[in-house]
């Protein structure tokens, strides 16, 4: 019905000030362009009030209906679409350069679980001291993980060296 505007910033009844608007009857039947005045008038006779739900027309588009009951509904409607909506998080595996086949084994059941879930995975292996000479031997091990979880991941980003940290990012085969 209405896009980008929020509640709060419709006018109602004695703040709409148009010398002529479009107006919208309780059934949704069209009442034809009348004064600001008149309009209101009848929104008083009807005992509702008198909405600008289309400020930016020409002549403004006013509805006659129960203002507190079309709030509820709008918000009501707002949090049905929150309610929809999949929040997808990035869930990290960290790893170091000499881990174990079972150890890798673990991690990589722990980040099928995240990626079926719907949420993204950042593998990432850390390097401290000397391991940092040795890097590029660590690829492999990153390679492997995402051949593991080739059935239900997609490779986002290759592996790639960001300061001590070797990091690669899968998300769910769409």
């Amino acid at each position: 019905m209405m896009e980008g505007t929020t509640i709060s910033d419709l006018m109602i009844n004695e703040q709409i000030r148009d010398r002529e608007v479009r107006l919208v009857g309780v059934d949704g039947e069209q009442l034809g362009i009348v004064s600001g005045k008149d309009a209101y008038a009848k929104a008083v006779e009807a005992g509702l009030d008198l909405v600008k739900i289309a400020p930016k027309a020409q002549p403004p588009v006013c509805k006659i209906i129960d203002y507190g009951k079309y709030k509820y509904e709008l918000t009501r409607r707002e949090k049905e679409a929150k309610k929809k909506q999949k929040t997808v998080e990035v869930k990290e595996v960290r790893m170091s350069p000499n881990i174990e086949e079972n150890d890798l084994n673990t991690k990589v059941s722990a980040a099928r679980k995240f990626i079926s879930k719907g949420d993204k995975v950042k593998v990432s292996i850390r390097f401290r001291g000397r391991e940092m000479a040795h890097t590029q031997a660590s690829r492999p091990i990153l390679e492997d993980f995402a051949k593991k979880l080739s059935d239900i991941a997609v490779v986002d980003k290759a592996p790639k060296m960001e300061g001590r940290f070797m990091t690669m990012f899968l998300s769910e085969k769409r």
